[in-house]
């Protein structure tokens, strides 16, 4: 099978993770390496060496992609679930989540704005990260690592420069 990026931080299961990465990125028309790349940062796996599918935050979110809890519920399971799952098993959840926005999908900062903040896929540059219940200023003190400038406004170039800053020097996207 092909190495797929970060692979060597996936601590068990490697090759059926592997190959079920590269099966589920088929399905929706992304590169593997665009999922790897998504767990890698939502993992904190700069941070801990290791890509850990029973990860989970302070608020709750879970998992290869940080599930939040109200997320978990709508796929039919829970955070608890989640971390109890084998990271093969976890990927079912990360494919029905992103299922629906096969299409959409068309570069990696493209996955991971479904991931982190799906209103934003395909919006421009200066487009500021909010919604009709989260006001930009809440969504920059709750994310302050993409507040790059700190006006309390998260911008969509601010979260491209700063999660680029995760793809490998020798890496071409």
């Amino acid at each position: 099978m092909k190495p797929i990026l970060f692979e060597q931080l996936v601590p068990e299961n490697r090759e059926e993770f592997k190959s079920k990465v590269a099966e589920i990125a088929g399905q929706l028309d992304v590169n593997p390496d665009w999922l790897m790349l998504v767990f890698y940062i939502e993992t904190a796996a700069v941070r801990y060496g290791v890509i850990n599918h029973r990860i989970q935050n302070n608020i709750g979110a879970t998992g290869l992609i940080q599930f939040m809890p109200a997320t978990a519920k709508a796929l039919g399971t829970s955070g608890d679930a989640l971390k109890k799952m084998s990271n093969v098993r976890q990927l079912d959840y990360v494919y029905r989540y992103l299922l629906p926005y096969k299409g959409q999908m068309k570069s990696f900062t493209d996955v991971y704005f479904a991931v982190f903040f799906p209103a934003a896929i395909g919006k421009s540059d200066d487009w500021v990260l909010q919604t009709k219940g989260l006001s930009p200023e809440k969504i920059a003190c709750a994310n302050p690592l993409y507040d790059l400038d700190r006006d309390k406004k998260i911008r969509v170039s601010e979260v491209k420069q700063k999660i680029l800053t995760f793809v490998p020097k020798n890496y071409k996207l």
